[in-house]
């Protein structure tokens, strides 16, 4: 879940919930102000919320006075199966045609990545950067990353010409978040019972307490985390180490008191009593639930060298970590240790910030058991013209320090590399331990097998995110863990749903991407087991996509530079069809201009 921090004097913000005027009645709240035994910490701004303070929100249907309209194009400039960008005056729409006309938001709430360069397939716009879906008929998100919705605007056809109209406000804010139903459970009145416990604030477990709310969920909810902060964008850290607690936020806490979804900061759950429904905290509190998400996410695996314990070799897990590396790494020297997605996209940041980067790895190339040798060998070229020096096939036998600190890694080769700073970046493991005893099944390796519904061996109780396996649909229901930001909100939706009673499976196509010196690397599929790689494109230049087979079989795609080609492939795979080994060869052989339509069945 988090890292561990030494407590500040916890200061008690009692959390209660803002009610509709007709509810107040029903659900006053205690007379004696008593709310949550635990303390609500949101980033040190403790204060007591009272139920007549309203949060501002925008009415979904504005008056005259704040809507534009405009004819934006003819008729027949757009064919179905088409989107266009239209400008509005007040800001941009996304015009598609399927079937009939839709105007939307035109940016991807996640990160804003354009839609109009995105797939259009199946009633669905899929964002070309990280393969978020929308529905063109309602705007809604249906798949992730992300947790937002698009704006869904007016669209008429008067005399062959398209018009647009559209909320300023909405044009302007491109986001849209779903109705939520308002808790009528208020913690002042079970404060040592929830209706639904989530242990960990990660993606799973923020997207599984929206979407009961969502689905009209209205009793208690409460979410628990190690970290001090409310839940934030942890694929940021290593990508921008700088970034503080408040810019990586993915809710600001005003939205968690106005939805009733409570938040324990700091809170460690040491033991699960399923037989009782019961959850103990490492201070005593215990907490009755009915319902039960499990997303503890991992816990950083660390160095067992000789010198494993002098100061400034850290690992990267919360915003305090990567904040810390930036002020040790500034102007001295920083080796890293681990060559996977971690490790490299901190080298990637440290290039610019440190006198001298250096990445230690045991295999040959980066990233090799996952992207493959050719792949690997082009970004460690990237990055080795970007002044980071690479020591392979090799790992760490002392870490030396001066006065307590870390001044040399010792390598098994015998090298010697000077440092001011390790950042350890060689995986994780799942952070279960709390539920040995607990009699819910865990693997050998201490993951939580969960079934299609993200159900535990314990009725009730669901997981989800980087602590469980899960049978993957489009691999055979094949059981796999996929540490992945955009599997993790995936799941946390299906387990909402399935707590619901709604009978929901997951069947998400992985999606994930890494971005280093301004490039992103985009990938979707599973590749574990590949043995073979087509590569289209030119891997010096950096423009390139690699298609990963299995015998006959696409199982997994990367690119750089060739947008929309992984969420084309996502498409696909989602909508379950097979690509071929034998089609990818035969594209590859006729096109030399990179063009894959073929994929979506309008090419050669």
């Amino acid at each position: 879940m988090g890292g561990c921090f030494s407590k500040p004097k916890p200061v008690e913000l009692k959390i209660e919930v803002v009610l509709p005027e007709k509810d107040r009645g029903k659900e006053e709240l205690s007379t004696s102000g008593k709310g949550s035994p635990r303390a609500y910490q949101g980033n040190g701004a403790a204060r007591h919320f009272h139920a007549d303070e309203r949060l501002p929100a925008p009415h979904p249907y504005p008056g005259a006075q704040d809507c534009v309209e405009a004819a934006v194009c003819h008729v027949k400039d757009l064919e179905n199966g088409q989107m266009r960008e239209v400008e509005l005056g007040w800001g941009k729409v996304l015009l598609v045609k399927d079937g009939e006309l839709h105007a939307l938001g035109h940016k991807c709430p996640h990160y804003g990545a354009p839609l109009v360069k995105g797939v259009l397939s199946r009633g669905r716009v899929r964002c070309p950067w990280h393969g978020a879906c929308f529905n063109v008929s309602t705007g809604d998100l249906e798949d992730f990353p992300g947790l937002d919705s698009l704006h869904k605007f007016q669209v008429k056809i008067e005399k062959e010409k398209v018009h647009v109209r559209a909320s300023k406000q909405a044009l302007q804010l491109q986001r849209r978040t779903k109705v939520m139903a308002t808790c009528i459970s208020p913690s002042a009145g079970h404060s040592v019972s929830t209706n639904v416990l989530i242990v960990g604030a990660g993606a799973a477990g923020l997207v599984c307490a929206e979407t009961l709310r969502q689905e009209g969920f209205s009793d208690r909810i409460v979410l628990c985390t190690l970290d001090r902060h409310l839940p934030y964008d942890r694929p940021k850290l290593s990508k921008s180490l700088d970034a503080q607690p408040e810019q990586l936020a993915l809710r600001p806490k005003e939205f968690f008191r106005a939805h009733g979804i409570e938040v324990l900061t700091e809170a460690q759950v040491v033991t699960v009593d399923v037989r009782n429904k019961k959850a103990v905290f490492k201070d005593g509190f215990k907490l009755e639930y009915s319902k039960l998400l499990l997303a503890p996410g991992s816990s950083p695996k660390t160095l067992s060298c000789k010198g494993k314990d002098v100061e400034n070799v850290l690992t990267i897990r919360t915003p305090e970590d990567a904040n810390r590396v930036v002020r040790l790494a500034r102007g001295r020297n920083a080796v890293v240790v681990g060559a996977g997605f971690l490790g490299m996209e901190v080298a990637a940041y440290l290039t610019e910030k440190a006198h001298s980067v250096s990445v230690v790895e045991v295999e040959e190339t980066p990233f090799r058991r996952f992207l493959g040798e050719r792949v690997g060998r082009a970004l460690m070229k990237m990055f080795e013209n970007n002044r980071v020096k690479f020591y392979m096939q090799t790992e760490v036998s002392e870490l030396r320090a001066q006065e307590g600190k870390l001044k040399e890694v010792v390598l098994k080769s015998s090298k010697v590399v000077r440092a001011d700073v390790c950042v350890v970046g060689i995986g994780a493991v799942p952070a279960t331990g709390f539920l040995r005893q607990s009699g819910i099944s865990l693997d050998s390796r201490g993951f939580i097998p969960v079934n299609k519904m993200m159900q535990t061996s314990i009725p009730g109780v669901f997981a989800a995110g980087d602590a469980v396996t899960f049978p993957l649909a489009w691999r055979n229901n094949r059981r796999v863990n996929i540490p992945h930001w955009q599997m993790a909100h995936a799941q946390g939706r299906v387990a909402a749903q399935n707590m619901l009673a709604q009978e929901a499976e997951i069947s998400t196509v992985p999606y994930l991407w890494t971005a280093m010196f301004g490039k992103s690397l985009r990938y979707a599929g599973y590749g574990d087991g590949f043995d073979d790689v087509i590569i289209q494109g030119d891997l010096d230049e950096l423009k390139f996509v690699a298609f990963y087979t299995k015998g006959d079989e696409v199982i997994s795609v990367a690119s750089m530079n060739y947008d929309p080609i992984v969420s084309k492939v996502a498409e696909v795979l989602a909508s379950g069809r097979t690509i071929r080994k034998r089609e990818v060869e035969l594209s590859v052989l006729l096109s030399k201009t990179g063009d894959m339509s073929w994929l979506t069945g309008k090419g050669s």
